[in-house]
């Protein structure tokens, strides 16, 4: 009889994975032995494989390089990387090294790419796409960019107020994109999304503030849906609609060559993910290319904005588990070093996915679980609503410390979190390792930021 955790997996999943194997009853991520990690730097600990980054945009580059290619699409393609997922100084240094372009979101993000085109790192003929609801110090941000020389900096227009705060603001010409403000799925809160400017109001308010303005040129069109890029009927349909804008706009704006078809990539949340990448870029490109071909209409550039799909699949957690309690006959809770709550709030605030398995103990018989988090909070737990199984882990033993690991969990994660600022119930956020392969092809890792002290806490609070 199997009753392994090793057998439970190998059973249940087709394992081993391309990033995750076992080797003597220890699990090892993109060749990396996690335990040899928490053995080094303890744990709690989170940690980054920064050339995963590279990877994931590489594989991007490709699909879209292969259906250009085959469909014989006259645009080109723009990887970009909207640095909401996580502006950390790591993510964008690697992310630069692959001839990509930048899409902000906020007034702050601007001085990051101030930063960046300093230091040599971001092009000067890079784009930098700058989307989001815009104000007073946003709107000056990118207008001394515009005024710097900085010519692909290109405002997307959310309301119908921002072009006339950006002409306030200077004399110099500038590109603009329009963001359509997309209908939301059917089951949603909200029929239309609260970012851009509605499907049939785009034409209009081109021919009315942007076709007579010697000082303005209309570059690029941006379309994207909250739910990501899925293959079911909503997104098509989003996409067709879309495209019936493009062509519309681009009949009477010859200056539009662009569009911007958002981000959305999913990245994998359990070893049973299933996606095909290559067939969505390959039937997003035909569909593209078939409507312009009918309208007789020459397709666009095409950019993507693609966040968690770069950064999200290269980072992880790993925790120890301190405690079990045996809360009735049913219900066995293993207590953690840490919080969910404060190191992956999305798992608190969204229900949201990743991936979960044990560091060690492989070999060793299995029981059904729940996770706790230290915090004194209810909702500080990790369940199968969010794991979408039950969860099981190898027999807690008091004597053998069983570690825990979370993948995948590169995004969002620290800036929703509050990094290095006040955590739930003073909980500090773990030490955090930088891990990248040097010159000789071998595995250096490199500490980013200690474990917060309580020094650290009670500074922020006045003490």
């Amino acid at each position: 009889m199997n009753t392994r955790y090793k057998d439970l997996i190998e059973q249940t999943f087709d394992f081993p994975q391309a990033e995750f194997h076992t080797e003597k009853n220890n699990l090892f991520f993109h060749n990396i032995d996690i335990m040899e990690l928490v053995n080094q730097y303890g744990a709690p600990l989170k940690f980054t494989y920064l050339p995963k980054i590279s990877e994931n945009i590489n594989r991007a580059k490709q699909w879209f390089s292969n259906a250009i290619e085959k469909h014989n699409y006259k645009g080109t393609y723009n990887y970009s990387y909207c640095t909401k997922s996580s502006h950390f100084k790591y993510v964008l240094d690697e992310a630069l090294k692959n001839d990509i372009h930048i899409e902000t979101s906020s007034a702050f993000d601007i001085d990051i790419v101030k930063a960046l085109k300093n230091e040599g790192k971001l092009k000067d003929n890079a784009y930098v796409l700058c989307n989001g609801f815009k104000r007073d110090q946003y709107i000056a941000n990118i207008i001394s960019l515009i005024d710097g020389g900085h010519s692909n900096c290109i405002p997307i227009i959310d309301n119908y107020e921002e072009l006339n705060l950006l002409l306030d603001e200077t004399k110099s010409k500038f590109k603009v994109g329009i963001r359509i403000a997309s209908e939301e799925e059917p089951k949603f809160e909200f029929y239309t999304s609260r970012l851009g400017i509605g499907y049939k109001n785009i034409v209009s308010f081109y021919e009315r503030e942007i076709a007579n303005n010697p000082q303005v040129e209309l570059k690029m069109l941006h379309f994207f849906i909250n739910t990501g890029i899925k293959d079911n009927a909503y997104y098509w349909n989003e996409l067709l609609k879309c495209l019936k804008v493009y062509i519309n706009l681009k009949k009477v704006c010859p200056s539009l060559d662009s569009l911007n078809i958002g981000g959305g990539f999913p990245i994998k949340n359990s070893l049973a993910f299933d996606y095909d990448y290559e067939y969505m870029v390959d039937e997003i490109i035909n569909q593209i290319n078939k409507a312009c071909e009918e309208a007789k209409v020459d397709v666009p550039h095409i950019f993507t904005e693609f966040g968690s799909f770069t950064v999200g699949e290269a980072s992880g957690a790993i925790y120890e588990v301190l405690y079990q309690k045996k809360q009735n006959d049913r219900e066995r809770w293993n207590m953690i070093n840490s919080s969910f709550i404060t190191t992956m709030p999305d798992t608190w605030a969204i229900n949201k996915r990743f991936i979960m398995l044990p560091v060690n103990k492989w070999n060793d018989k299995y029981e059904r679980v729940l996770l706790g988090g230290l915090t004194c909070d209810s909702d500080d737990y990790y369940n199968s609503e969010q794991h979408t199984n039950a969860i099981y882990l190898p027999v807690y033993e008091k004597e053998k410390p069983l570690y825990v690991g979370f993948f995948n969990t590169g995004a969002y994660q620290e800036t929703i979190g509050g990094f290095g600022g006040l955590q739930h119930c003073l909980i500090p956020h773990p030490k955090h390792v930088l891990i990248d392969i040097n010159e000789n092809g071998k595995l250096t890792t490199k500490l980013f930021k200690d474990q917060q002290k309580s020094e650290e806490f009670l500074s922020i609070l006045g003490y």
